[in-house]
């Protein structure tokens, strides 16, 4: 693995900005805050966005998924439960393996905790650990409040719209606004235009160099609406990455803020 320094769009693949919707739904695609966005973005762009939001993230969501991260020296598999609240709230708990089971994470704003129940301990996550490893992934503990601000700090333009691979897509570039507090130089990403599906995401730092991708896949019905099952990111300096599949989601449940609590971060249910 490469060491890069700790400027914007310098910093290595653990500094990742991958978005968590719906508790890690689907990390990456450009949802939340679309109203927000730059005036200098098309207003056409900001409909496309909105669309994705509106078929990619209910107003409440509660899923199961598997989390399978490989390393250069180990591999691990973790299956959870999730729920979320908008953008805004989120709790992960691991079901599987027993000797990790009852770990958890919450995020509420901008703040978030991680419970370690074999010492029966919550700790909030402090900013100078905010660009750790989150769960031994290649997600940061970053990345769960970045997403609701990520939007408004680029600038959003379709660099292509047209077929690729028999597909008609849009590629959307995003790049940052002036003094934009983000780390990459440039975000791209794909969207299939006959059902707003994401297809992929790639992410530059500011000499235009590739440093992680991310792929969406197995697209299936879950919840009453189409998702991708399916997200693997992977960075580029490494035969690494981490694979994130939904094995069941429900949308518009009805979950309430209270439900996101130091108290059910600490339930096992």
């Amino acid at each position: 693995m490469t060491k890069a320094g700790l400027g914007r769009g310098k910093r290595s693949w653990r500094d990742a900005t991958l978005t968590i919707v719906a508790a890690l739904a689907f990390a990456g695609t450009l949802v939340p805050g679309a109203q927000r966005a730059s005036a200098q973005t098309d207003p056409r762009v900001l409909q496309i966005i909105d669309e994705v939001d509106r078929l990619m993230r209910g107003e409440s969501s509660i899923g199961r998924m598997r989390m399978e991260i490989d390393t250069e020296h180990w591999s691990r598999s973790l299956e959870m439960s999730v729920w979320s609240l908008g953008t805004e709230r989120s709790l992960v708990r691991v079901e599987s393996p027993e000797r990790e089971a009852g770990t958890a994470t919450l995020k509420v704003g901008n703040e978030v905790w991680n419970y370690l129940p074999r010492v029966d301990r919550t700790i909030k996550v402090p900013p100078s650990m905010m660009l750790g490893s989150w769960m031994g992934s290649h997600l940061t503990n970053d990345d769960l409040v970045k997403e609701s601000r990520l939007i408004d700090s680029y600038e959003i333009v379709i660099g292509f719209e047209g077929d690729r691979d028999g597909e008609a897509v849009w590629d959307f570039i995003m790049t940052p606004l002036p003094e934009a507090p983000v780390i990459w130089g440039r975000v791209e990403q794909r969207i299939r235009q006959r059902d707003r599906m994401p297809l992929w995401a790639r992410y530059y730092d500011d000499d235009g160099v590739l440093v992680r991708s991310m792929t969406f896949t197995d697209f299936k019905a879950m919840g009453g609406r189409t998702v991708p099952a399916k997200m693997t990111v992977e960075p580029v300096d490494g035969d690494e990455r981490t694979v994130v599949t939904y094995l069941d989601l429900e949308f518009d449940v009805g979950l309430e803020e209270a439900f996101f609590s130091l108290r059910n971060l600490r339930a096992r249910r």
